[in-house]
């Protein structure tokens, strides 16, 4: 990483900026526990809606369709997700304790593209479904 693209810590502001990494840590962990808690709700949709529908007296809507594997989807991309802020929380606090840190665009690149995957993904099925 050139230079320019590393700001310098000085040492009486490293407590403060390990302080502000672990938030963003726990961020990405909630985060990542929003997405596993839709993801299974999103696996028991087609169950609740048939469920439902029977309840109402009109019989059984659909057979079970894509929610189950969109829902799965869902909570391994959340799984995955503390993986990449452990990952992040440990090389920042080692540039910390050199006293200069840097961005990760890789590590942005590599969440976004999975997160916009996963979102085609997501279109494809339930649009030929």
């Amino acid at each position: 990483m050139s230079e320019q693209k590393r700001k310098a810590v000085p040492a009486e502001q490293h407590a403060t900026e390990f302080l502000a990494n672990e938030r963003t840590f726990l961020a990405w962990v909630r985060t990542s526990i929003a997405v596993i808690s839709l993801g299974f709700a999103v696996t028991k949709f087609d169950a609740w809606l048939n469920e439902f529908s029977e309840n109402a007296g009109t019989g059984k809507l659909h057979e079970i369709g894509w929610s189950i594997p969109i829902g799965l989807a869902m909570i391994a991309f959340a799984g995955l997700l503390p993986v990449f802020a452990a990952w992040r929380y440990h090389a920042v606090n080692r540039q910390i304790e050199r006293g200069s840190v840097g961005v990760d665009r890789g590590l942005i690149v590599l969440v976004t593209m999975l997160t916009v995957t996963l979102a085609a993904v997501f279109i494809y099925l339930l649009k030929s479904g």
